[in-house]
């Protein structure tokens, strides 16, 4: 008795190489394209950062000092320091394509990187939300 079949195989492959060519074409198309970082805080824009190359920054956002961010000399952002207790965000490693994000949730900061020239009407935003606060009560 056979674990796979033959077809089983190359229809595995054939998904494998098309997801393959979705990324290379994805990444080809995104990496010439200049971005910018867009930190929010719990849904609201608190700061947007240039991510061009040569330049190196550590800042925290101004409503979490325990959060710290670090734009790199190739034009990437990453977190450095939380005080969260997973470290996700930290383990996330660095950003700089188009569409890629990471966030710190338990500090509820975000930062998703956009092109600097802003997205086509028809490109999905990933931030949705009310502001991380909910007013009333659910009945």
């Amino acid at each position: 008795m056979k674990f796979f079949k033959k077809t089983d195989i190359i229809a595995i492959a054939a998904i494998i190489a098309a997801a393959a060519a979705i990324w290379l074409i994805y990444s080809q198309a995104a990496s010439g394209r200049p971005v910018k970082a867009e930190i929010y805080y719990y849904s609201q824009l608190v700061e947007t950062v240039e991510l061009a190359a040569g330049r190196e920054k550590v800042f925290s956002v101004p409503q979490d000092d325990d959060v710290v961010l670090r734009i790199d000399a190739n034009g990437s952002i990453q977190f450095i320091e939380s005080d969260c207790p997973d470290k996700v965000c930290i383990k996330t490693g660095r950003i700089h394509l188009a569409g890629q994000s990471a966030a710190c949730l338990p500090n509820g900061i975000v930062v998703k990187i956009v092109p600097a020239d802003g997205w086509n009407g028809d490109e999905p935003d990933i931030i949705i939300g009310s502001g991380g606060k909910q007013t009333g009560s659910a009945q």
